[in-house]
């Protein structure tokens, strides 16, 4: 089976990767030709744990290849996946415009015998108002929609071992042919669900947008904490522990960021007021969020003394998320930027050394290691939760402070760990920690407990 990606962004560029790697031939195409020319030279332009050396080892094998013209790619091809953006319009809605022309691009090249598969994030109806796109210009092929739902610092384990495969299609030839695509699945008895274009568009967004809503939850649950004298981890261990809830995005933070959760949730918003469908839960999600951002620099102020003004201030991690390279609406944006704009000195350590990062915070120094960037620092803020930050000497980390103020805005360390290594520790939902005080109660009591 032939396969052609059109789009080499995070989600095409996973997702013909691990294509070839299930065995399949397949070809990514982009219209970005620094962006080919740097795939074909063996350098991948995302950070993304064990992509690089899935490309190298199917480019090898002569499964994968790279390019900027789609002629011989599509024509041949058996199945042609969209995996261009879908960025925010100024009103919250979807930009379809990428998806339609690279539909209208392939248009006169693609076999009549191959199923077009939209994977790009759309609006339900999108893929059934692409199919009469291209009957308007006499193509008449399937299509079907394929949503993603690959997280980004995991996206390989993602696609290999996913938690269920949608498969949106409108007849049974389409039903066949991703069949086989998805076939090396079955082998680990992964749920492939088969239903009509709308249900498997509208489930991508109702994904999304109900995990930005448990981000929001919990979020909005430390606040209470903080004023109640409860410990928001323990909370979210106990509320976790309940299968029909389940423990994951229940860590309390700065809000959520990234390329899908905030473009996803106005589109879904968007979507459902253009048919006269309210969604008050949604909405309050959104605009929590956005204000969260805020609250934690309030936060990062307070601790401060109410005065930023010429202190300087260590950030470490500015992506969105831990393992990856991604800044989209990565919460560090604001924060570092109101930081700034309150008179702070920033200084920057991220383990992706993102150039994405570096090019938004140009004026900013940037750091290579976690400790020479807390050098002198008035204050350190912990801003994404990579592993490295895990397992940092807290007592080395004290003697290159200026001043023991440990700011973690991702509940890395345990109350009592932070404070016995002589730092005022200031989290998230947590009580305030003064240097070398016992906290009252820990995470690690509670997990070896007999319940």
């Amino acid at each position: 089976m032939r396969i052609a990606v059109i789009g080499t962004g995070y989600v095409g560029l996973v997702s013909g990767v691990c294509f070839a790697e299930f065995g399949f031939e397949v070809v990514c195409i982009d219209n970005n030709i620094a962006k080919i020319k740097e795939l074909q030279s063996g350098r991948v332009p995302i950070y993304e744990p064990g992509l690089n050396k899935l490309i190298h080892k199917n480019v090898a094998a002569k499964r994968l290849s790279f390019t900027a013209d789609a002629h011989d790619g599509v024509k041949s091809a058996d199945i042609v996946f969209i995996a261009v953006g879908t960025p925010s319009k100024l009103d919250g809605s979807a930009d379809l415009s990428y998806v339609y022309q690279a539909v209208d691009e392939i248009s006169s090249l693609i076999n009549r015998d191959a199923v077009l598969v939209i994977k790009s994030t759309v609006p339900v109806g999108t893929t059934m108002a692409i199919k009469k796109f291209l009957l308007d210009k006499g193509v008449d092929v399937d299509v079907a929609f394929n949503p993603e739902f690959l997280k980004e610092g995991v996206a390989v384990e993602d696609f290999m071992h996913p938690d269920r495969v949608i498969l949106g299609v409108e007849s049974e030839k389409a039903r066949r042919i991703l069949s086989q695509a998805y076939r090396p699945l079955y082998v680990f008895n992964t749920p492939i669900i088969f239903t009509n274009l709308e249900t498997a568009e509208l489930a991508k967004y109702a994904s999304n947008a109900f995990l930005a809503m448990k981000v929001t939850f919990i979020n909005e649950v430390a606040n209470l904490c903080e004023v109640c004298g409860a410990d928001v981890n323990e909370v979210a261990i106990a509320v976790g522990l309940d299968r029909r809830i389940g423990d994951k995005f229940l860590q309390a933070g700065p809000g959520y960021g990234g390329s899908c959760f905030p473009k996803d949730t106005s589109a879904l918003r968007d979507f459902a007021l253009k048919l006269g469908v309210e969604m008050p839960l949604l909405n309050e999600t959104i605009n929590s969020n956005g204000a969260r951002r805020a609250k934690m620099v309030e936060k990062i102020i307070q601790a401060c003394g109410n005065d930023v003004r010429e202190k300087n201030i260590a950030i470490l991690g500015v992506t969105f998320k831990a393992n990856t390279d991604d800044m989209r609406n990565s919460p560090s944006i604001d924060v570092v930027n109101f930081l700034v704009e309150r008179g702070a000195h920033i200084k920057i350590y991220d383990p992706s050394f993102s150039e994405q990062a570096k090019q938004i915070f140009h004026e900013q120094e940037f750091s290579n290691d976690a400790y020479s960037n807390c050098d002198g620092a008035d204050a350190v803020v912990i801003l994404t939760d990579w592993s490295e930050f895990r397992a940092l000497n807290l007592r080395e980390l004290k003697k290159r402070v200026k001043n023991p103020l440990l700011i973690d805005l991702r509940n890395i360390y345990a109350l009592s760990e932070a404070s016995a290594a002589g730092f005022i520790y200031h989290s998230v939902g947590r009580a305030i920690q003064p240097a070398g005080r016992a906290a009252k109660t820990s995470r690690s009591s509670i997990l070896k407990k007999d319940c």
